[in-house]
């Protein structure tokens, strides 16, 4: 949490108080709860928060609590005394979940515009964006790239995933076996678990040890080589198309019944699907806008690999098969 910094300058000739400006302290606070990439300097959230402020006359406070999943395990414990408006970086694998905790307050919105590979009709979240899950490599160090899962668990290859307890990629990769799998998933991860070189508590520290090389492909998104493309000029990062479909992620934000600031959290929520918030999503948060933006995707976006097929679980579908399925992941990689 970021707390407003109040300089008192000091004349050395007559020892006054210089006056003091209008500081954010003066202003209403509304605090979103998120993940920890998206609040850095390289994130989305410095400027969405300049901008959302432009128009709001508060003081935006985003508020890092570690990777996605996390930010369910935080309001389960807060309960009702969280002091968070809205919550930002949930996904539709935790949404069932989050609901069943009633925290959260219906948006009253309707979304106009969405451009999700899905229908939309949650009462509870809005979507800001989404993406496919992939394993990224880098085609100069790597030749014999696996088609499918089954192909890489049966390879020599060394990867890094993230906790399904704490990173909504890890729990995607979970769900993402369990669509493929069904009965047999438990057998996937049994020969799967002497590939995995690390597991990693959240997105941001997988990655970084890719690209240290520390292994062959890490579990990120189609959409992850586009930061390599359009800020370092480097096409050498690239997602493996597997033939047995990629996971949908659709990443949402919802206000707490809580708030001390409904009307504010409310005008959060609109302006997320504003071009002023959506089309700063493919450049800093590296995924798909939930609502196109006025500009189009960024050149770039274009040479991304598309999944022939797209693999999602219901909302609640995905909240009954959770529990399962990590069993099952804990038992293969324990043993």
């Amino acid at each position: 949490m970021r707390f407003p910094i109040i300089v008192l300058a000091t004349s050395l000739a007559t020892g006054l108080a210089a006056p003091q400006t209008a500081t954010a302290q003066d202003r209403p606070v509304l605090r979103v709860l998120t993940y920890d990439s998206f609040v850095t300097e390289w994130g989305p959230g410095p400027r969405i928060e300049a901008a959302f402020e432009e128009t709001c006359g508060c003081d935006l406070q985003l508020v890092a609590a570690g990777d996605g999943a996390s930010l369910l395990a935080r309001l389960k414990l807060e309960g009702a005394r969280s002091d968070a408006d809205v919550v930002l970086g949930l996904d539709t694998n935790l949404t069932a979940a989050a609901a069943e905790t009633g925290l959260f307050a219906p948006h009253g919105v309707s979304p106009e515009g969405l451009d999700l590979p899905v229908a939309w009709d949650d009462p509870l979240f809005l979507p800001y964006d989404w993406g496919y899950f992939a394993f990224i490599y880098d085609r100069t160090r790597l030749d014999a790239v696996p088609g499918s899962l089954s192909d890489l668990a049966a390879s020599d290859l060394k990867v890094i995933v993230q906790d399904p307890r704490t990173s909504t990629p890890g729990l995607g990769l979970l769900l993402w076996a369990e669509t493929v799998f069904g009965a047999e998933s438990e057998a996937f991860w049994e020969a799967m678990a002497d590939n995995i070189l690390t597991v990693t508590k959240g997105w941001s520290e997988a990655y970084g040890l890719f690209l240290d090389g520390e292994a062959d492909m890490v579990l990120s998104y189609t959409t992850s080589p586009a930061f390599h493309i359009i800020d370092e000029g480097d096409d050498t990062k690239v997602a493996a198309p597997f033939a047995d479909g990629h996971y949908l992620q659709i990443e949402v934000a919802g206000k707490l019944a809580g708030s001390g600031q409904p009307a504010l959290a409310d005008a959060f929520l609109d302006f997320m699907l504003s071009d002023g918030f959506q089309r700063e999503i493919p450049t800093t948060n590296w995924m798909y806008p939930a609502v196109l933006p006025e500009a189009g995707l960024p050149a770039g976006f274009d040479t991304l690999m598309t999944p022939d097929t797209a693999l999602i679980y219901p909302a609640q579908e995905a909240a009954t098969m959770r529990d399962r399925a990590l069993a099952k992941w804990l038992a293969a990689l324990a043993r």
